[in-house]
Order: C-alpha cells, then sequence, then structure tokens
C-alpha cells in the first residue's frame, strides 16, 4: 500500500528511519540521492553532531528554497501505539508514524513536486534549493542556523523559501504561517535574606517581595498587537524557592519567564521596559537574558499570492495568513530572505502518540508544492 502513490512511498521511508534529534538517521542521504540523480548538487553543513544539507539546482535568480528538519521527537511509550512508531502503517486512510505529520511527509512532498517540476520544466528558470537539517526538535544551535550563517558569509541570499511545518488546524490548506512571533527568555532571581520563620523580622522573605512586582509585571500591557501579531505576552514559566526545610525562610527566589512578542515590539524595548518594573518595586535582583527568536513576517506579495493560488487550484479553497504558534526554523531562515511562508498538513497530532497524517493530504501537498514552483520559476514576476 505505501507503493501506490509516491509521495506516501518516500514518506513510509522517512519514517522507518528513526532519526530522533539530532540523529538524521540515513533520511537525509535518501533525499540527496533522489534529486542528486535529477541535476541537484550537495553540499554539507555539518555541525555540533548535528547533519546540515543543501542542495541546490541552477544558479540563477530567483532562488526558490523548500526547507525542512529530518529530526523528531522521540515517540513517547511504544505500548500507547496502536503500532510501532518506526514503522509506517496505513490504516483508514492514514499514514501512522512517528514524524509523518512533523515532518517527514512534508519533505516527502518537496521531493516529489521537485521531482514531477522538473521532469516537465528542465530548463526551469532560477533555482531550486532544498535547504534540511536534523536539529529543529532540539536545541537548534548547529541546525539550519548554520546553513544561513554560510549562506550569509558568502553573500548569497535566498528570494523565496516555504518551510514544511504542518500548519493547517482541520483541513490541509486551510492556514499557512506568513510569520512568528519572537522569544524572549528570562532567569530573575531576586536575593532576600535567609532565616528561621520563627523569626521573620531577622530575614527577609524574597517570595513575598518579589510577589507585588509579579502582579505588576502579569497585568502589565506590553502593547496592543497590530493587524498581524497578537499583543505581546509575558508568562512565568517556573518558580523555585527554598532549602527544602518547611522551617526556613528562603534567602532567593528564581522565576524563569518568557516574552512572546511581534514586530511591533523589540526585545531591547522589553528588556529595558521590564527591568524598569522590578526596579520601581526595589529589588535586589539580576536578570540572564535568552533571545530565542526575533519574529519575522511575510506581508502580501508575490509568495503569499502564489501560495494562495495553489492551494485554491489544487484544493478549491481559500487559506487564512495567521503567525501564531511557537518559534520554527523560518526565523533562521528570515535573516537571508525577505519572503517565508509556512504550509504542511495538518498539526492536530503532531508530537503526539499515535501521530499520523491522511494520505491524501501527502499528494495534495506535494501538488501544491509543485504549483507553486510552476508560478514562480516558470514565468516573470
Amino acid at each position: 500500500m505505501l507503493a501506490s502513490d509516491p509521495t506516501l512511498a518516500l514518506a513510509g521511508q522517512l519514517v522507518s528511519r528513526p532519526s530522533i534529534t539530532p540523529d538524521d538517521a540515513g533520511c537525509q542521504t535518501i533525499i540527496a540521492e533522489r534529486l542528486q540523480a535529477i541535476g541537484f548538487v550537495a553540499e554539507r553543513f555539518d555541525r555540533g553532531g548535528v547533519s546540515n544539507l543543501w542542495l541546490r539546482r541552477g544558479s540563477g535568480r530567483p532562488l526558490l528554497c523548500l526547507a525542512g528538519h529530518t529530526d523528531v521527537v522521540p515517540s513517547g511509550p511504544r505500548d500507547e501505539w496502536l503500532s510501532d512508531p518506526f514503522v509506517p502503517q496505513c490504516r483508514n486512510g492514514l499514514l501512522y508514524g512517528r514524524g509523518s505529520a512533523d515532518m517527514k511527509g512534508s519533505l516527502a512532498a518537496f521531493v516529489t513536486a521537485i521531482e514531477a517540476f522538473v521532469a516537465a520544466r528542465p530548463a526551469h528558470r532560477g533555482s531550486i534549493a532544498l535547504l534540511l537539517t536534523a536539529d529543529e526538535e532540539g536545541e537548534a544551535i548547529d541546525g539550519t542556523v548554520t546553513v544561513t550563517e554560510a549562506l550569509h558569509e558568502r553573500g548569497q541570499r535566498i528570494d523565496y523559501c516555504i518551510v514544511g511545518e504542518p500548519t493547517a488546524t482541520h483541513r490541509l490548506g486551510d492556514m499557512i504561517k506568513n510569520g512568528r512571533r519572537g522569544s524572549l527568555s528570562g532567569r530573575l532571581t531576586v536575593r532576600g535574606i535567609q532565616g528561621h520563620v520563627a523569626y521573620p523580622h531577622l530575614a527577609r522573605n524574597p517570595v513575598h517581595l518579589v510577589a507585588p512586582a509579579i502582579t505588576t509585571l502579569a497585568t502589565t500591557t506590553w502593547d496592543e498587537g497590530d493587524a498581524c501579531f497578537p499583543p505581546t505576552t509575558w508568562q512565568i514559566s517556573s518558580i523555585h524557592a527554598g532549602t527544602g526545610a518547611g522551617n526556613v525562610i528562603p534567602g532567593s527566589v528564581v522565576i524563569d519567564f518568557n516574552f512572546r512578542f511581534g514586530t511591533v515590539n523589540t526585545p531591547e524595548a522589553l528588556q529595558r521596559r521590564l527591568s524598569t518594573l522590578l526596579d520601581d518595586h526595589r529589588l535586589d535582583h539580576e536578570i540572564v537574558w535568552t533571545l530565542g527568536a526575533r519574529p519575522f513576517l511575510t506581508a502580501e506579495g508575490t509568495l503569499v499570492g502564489a501560495a494562495r493560488r495553489a492551494i485554491r487550484d489544487e484544493l478549491g479553497i481559500e487559506t487564512e495568513l495567521s503567525t501564531t504558534g511557537g518559534t520554527s526554523d523560518g526565523r533562521f531562515i528570515a535573516a537571508v530572505c525577505d519572503e517565508v511562508v509556512e504550509i504542511g498538513p495538518v498539526n492536530a497530532t503532531i508530537h503526539k502518540v499515535n501521530e499520523c497524517v491522511e494520505v491524501a493530504a501527502l499528494t495534495q501537498l506535494s501538488g501544491i508544492y509543485r504549483r507553486i514552483l510552476e508560478q514562480l520559476l516558470t514565468a516573470d514576476v
């Protein structure tokens, strides 16, 4: 059954490789061999034990890049799966297996779309590239960013990029991402004076001291958002204090928090404003900041228009643009590409037990990608 459709067959082949981050498990080699056979040149940008692959056909402009990751998250409890997560199984029109939706199905659709397009248009204009990493589900410090840094050093830009993240909510094509929010994390340490709970006048409880500041931060309006991004949010993810003894006032409290923000704000402005609010509360504190991602946005234009038309022609529906969700590798690609969109299958089962994707959607997704290639690489835009 897996051999009945080329996209399904390749998706099954990739799912069968247990490529848990950062192990590629040979997935990139499978894809490279397919594309090298039709004129792609492969370059490796491995770093920190992570496999990164750049495949390109042609040297002209525009350069259209398809980007994705071969790594997957762990399967979770094997006994909760209906079948082995790394043995692809088709049941009731669904392909089951870890990575089927996130995002080996998209990778298979990339490859078959490219193969069909090149067979029909061997002398296409511009260039096609495929960027693959095995470090998207993990720390993402040696993955896609490694390739984009190399491209930047060469002075090479990508004109258009499609990331194969699962973006649909109810059916293929109902939503695509044309941007993502930024992510700014911080670890706040507030210092007090440790002491015995029976002698609070000899101590200063940092949990009590920081509580009013938490209320201030939680109720602050950081911005109003805009038409493309919701208002910035500030959330605590962890609070830790105490020695483990019930009769000791802690000497410090550590709070981990995160901002999710759009293009109307900046990490620098958020850092300044939060620090000012903490200073207003006269806290003895320090903050360690981590910028996980800057926001990016692709406005209505060439790539978004091509994606809309491709979905309309392939599926007969109008797609919705969205910037919701977490971060993606699009944040790295946006540094060397002005137009980035994410188009992929339904995301309802990603990272879950019994992850699956509709078999029919794989063929349709390949058709969407092929139609975008046709629009951008066969005529002036």
